[in-house]
């Protein structure tokens, strides 16, 4: 019986940390496979990240929210999009032709601390000034709106008294690194 493949695209805007560590989380998954890492700055750290894997990668600019660029997505025939660190907002037009295929991960307990706007250490410091005990990561589905898709996971941290913006993302990032590749992998096999 032959194993069906599991093709994963990722799109990230930075330094691609989550990005390295799917990599290397698939990297000897034989079902599964990485076959695009693409993202909108051709300066960002994640492209050279990804160099000793061996994985094509794809810089683009806003004029490829269109058919073009679901054109260029479509020869992957992905059964995943995985937003690592990507920071645009998802147009509707791939969010209708990939519908619960698209997911994110946001560095708080989602709905709080989400929107336009909200991402690094500007959630970081929302947390902080809104006194909250606890923190976490949100993997959700992607939709028309800033982090208002369904969530398919959340892990939380408790925030300490002598917590910094620096404290709270290298426990964020922990939780990020723990779960999600396994949340992934999860997802896609429940997904046809």
């Amino acid at each position: 019986m032959k194993t069906t493949i599991k093709k994963l695209i990722l799109l990230a805007s930075g330094s691609g940390s989550n990005v390295e560590n799917i990599i290397k989380y698939f990297k000897n998954k034989p079902n599964i496979k990485i076959v695009l890492v693409a993202g909108n700055n051709k300066n960002a750290y994640v492209f050279e990240r990804v160099k000793p894997f061996n994985i094509k990668t794809l810089v683009f600019d806003k004029s490829y929210f269109n058919d073009k660029f679901v054109n260029i997505i479509e020869r992957y025939n992905p059964d995943l999009i995985v937003l690592a660190g990507f920071l645009w907002k998802i147009p509707e037009l791939w969010i209708n032709k990939y519908p619960n295929k698209i997911i994110n991960i946001h560095p708080s307990l989602l709905p709080s601390f989400g929107g336009k706007g909200m991402y690094g250490a500007n959630v970081h410091k929302a947390v902080i000034n809104s006194k909250v005990k606890k923190t976490g990561i949100s993997i959700h589905l992607v939709d028309k709106e800033y982090d208002e898709g369904n969530i398919i996971f959340q892990a939380e941290t408790d925030i300490l008294f002598e917590d910094t913006p620096g404290s709270i993302a290298r426990k964020v990032q922990i939780l990020e690194k723990e779960h999600f590749p396994r949340v992934i992998k999860e997802y896609l096999f429940k997904i046809e």
